[in-house]
């Protein structure tokens, strides 16, 4: 049993891109549903396909971004900023910026999972889940 899903899922990305794996398959739930959506439209993996094993059985197959010449990742760091233990809210004027606007942080809001940027233009704070740069 898992008692941080997140970390879990930040933890099996962030293996498999220090193992430089092309594909990375995770345990499915809406939340890292939205995480995996957000990934894809910022451009930190190359796709993405929810995977139906059974009826409570279902898989997300993320596969990884990499530079095709240096073998880089995209996500160069993974970190998880809220955790079961201590929760971190912050309102739409203490919003971080992630590398100075150059990396991206995930925020649970009342208007569902967004980046640090689409809060911030909807004006609504949150709980910031992860960095990802």
């Amino acid at each position: 049993m898992v008692t941080d899903p997140i970390a879990d899922y930040l933890t099996r990305m962030r293996n498999a891109i220090e193992a430089k794996h092309r594909v990375v398959e995770i345990p499915c739930s809406k939340l890292k549903k939205e995480m995996t959506k957000i990934l894809f439209e910022k451009g930190y993996i190359l796709n993405y396909k929810f995977v139906n094993e059974g009826a409570y059985n279902q898989k997300i197959k993320i596969a990884l971004k990499y530079h095709p010449v240096t073998k880089q990742s995209a996500i160069a760091e993974l970190k998880r900023i809220s955790t079961p233990g201590l929760r971190k809210y912050v309102s739409v004027d203490e919003m971080p910026r992630v590398l100075n606007g150059l990396g991206i942080a995930i925020v649970s809001t009342s208007k569902g999972l967004m980046t640090d940027k689409e809060a911030r233009t909807l004006n609504v704070g949150g709980e910031v889940l992860c960095y990802i740069s």
